[in-house]
């Protein structure tokens, strides 16, 4: 069908407010001949273009050449035509995404480096410190407190959402140790202080004196515990400094398999755990994350394989807590996965909304990989406070055989295993409430 002068400026007006710009000029090409000859609408141009999209980032083949298979396939013309095919698109990538999707194995290939971003030190009356952005009574959450001492990421995994929120800077706090002071800290109170939850909290080392100011933070009020959570080796603050007793140091693991496809300039699973093993030999605590674990072919065995090697390295008094979480997208995220368009398979998911609206995988596909590595720690099972991130009660229920009943009973919990597991490790430090009944949970 020749493109008539509605149609193009129809075409126009959708490839300005879609992916469509995005795309390799090649594929701009095909989209464009493939929306005139079948007179596409805004919804269905737009939904070619992510498919066309998706593909490419999944490695799963080009659209065009789909396209022109089915079109072989058929004796069907003008609008049942469009509608058959659409359906069978549709139909193609609900296939893909619900099937465990099997990564090359040598990993996806490493995107280009992420471009030199500014490096600012900003004095600004923005509060540092909050409750964890995704604390919810809809979930299980332990009512983790945050400190946001540096607002942006330096490894850019492809599911981060941090690269949604912030602008194409790393910025520092410079004020961050009046800050500090001023969060109101009840010394009866237990609190639990993150700094990974804005960037990862060691990849930038000592910079600005951010781990001096923060450690002086950790010792003066030894009621909390503050956690620096991270994805990076660079563990030389430690190696160097005395570190207070109330401080641990929390990795977030993955598989190979996932390390080299979806968190490219992140530490290798082999560094992340050497890098725990060197600061739990100097005697500050350590914890883990399998956040996100990820569904894909083999995950069993990959995940199961990573909690053979902390029973073997470690022992149980060394280590404060596991949690485990999986994929979970919030739309902005998605569309800046799409917007850059390197090659990942994240987004090759089935995609159900959680309590609290974002995307994640069914609570089957949930629970079977909790249970998984649940059983894998068996060992640890009551020795090691585990738990579930962002999960509502009935996934805590087939994974653990209970669930909270409040979020300040799981906070709560919480911070009388960790507390306690320092207390009976550490018990040359006289900082620390000398009794379990002595700490209550801040409400």
């Amino acid at each position: 069908m020749p493109e008539t002068v509605d149609y193009s400026a129809k075409f126009r007006t959708f490839s300005a407010n879609s992916l469509y710009r995005k795309l390799p000029a090649e594929q701009q090409r095909d989209i464009r001949r493939l929306s005139t000859d079948h007179l596409l609408t805004f919804q269905e141009f737009r939904q070619v273009v992510e498919a066309s999209r998706d593909l490419t980032m999944w490695g799963e083949g080009n659209l065009d050449e789909w396209w022109r298979a089915q079109l072989r396939d058929t004796a069907l013309t003008g609008r049942s035509l469009k509608k058959h095919i659409l359906k069978k698109l549709n139909h193609y990538l609900d296939q893909l995404r619900n099937s465990p999707k099997v990564y090359p194995e040598n990993g996806l290939p490493r995107p280009r480096a992420r471009q030199k971003l500014q490096v600012a030190t900003v004095q600004s009356n923005k509060k540092i410190h909050g409750l964890c952005p995704v604390a919810s009574p809809e979930t299980v959450c332990c009512n983790l407190k945050t400190i946001d001492a540096v607002e942006n990421c330096a490894f850019g995994c492809s599911y981060c959402t941090i690269q949604t929120f912030y602008q194409d800077q790393f910025v520092f706090e410079a004020d961050l140790s009046e800050k500090l002071k001023a969060i109101p800290i009840d010394p009866a109170v237990f609190y639990h202080f993150g700094t990974g939850q804005s960037s990862d909290s060691l990849v930038w080392g000592n910079k600005n004196g951010n781990l001096d100011t923060l450690c002086r933070f950790a010792a003066q009020h030894p009621n909390i515990l503050l956690e620096f959570k991270t994805k990076s080796d660079n563990i030389h603050y430690f190696l160097e400094n005395k570190i207070p007793h109330n401080v641990v140091c929390s990795w977030s693991l993955n598989t190979p398999t996932i390390i080299q496809s979806e968190e490219h300039f992140t530490a290798s699973l082999d560094e992340r755990i050497g890098a725990a093993r060197a600061v739990a030999d100097l005697g500050v605590k350590v914890a883990f994350h399998f956040h996100p674990m990820v569904y894909y072919a083999d995950w069993q065995l990959d995940y199961a394989a990573i909690a053979t090697r902390l029973l073997q390295l470690f022992q149980p008094d060394e280590v404060l807590f596991i949690s485990f979480g999986s994929v979970t997208m919030i739309t902005p995220a998605i569309k800046k996965i799409r917007e850059l368009g390197q090659r990942t398979k994240i987004l090759q998911m089935q995609m159900v909304r959680d309590p609290h609206g974002k995307l994640t995988y069914p609570d089957e596909t949930k629970i079977a990989m909790f249970r998984t590595m649940h059983q894998a720690l068996a060992p640890w099972q009551e020795s090691v406070f585990m738990y579930l991130c962002m999960e509502k009660a009935s996934i805590w229920q087939e994974t653990f055989g209970f669930a909270y009943s409040t979020n300040d009973e799981f906070e709560r919990q919480f911070g009388l295993r960790t507390m306690n597991k320092l207390v009976r490790t550490d018990t040359h430090r006289p900082h620390l409430p000398k009794s379990e009944e002595r700490m209550s949970v801040r409400h």
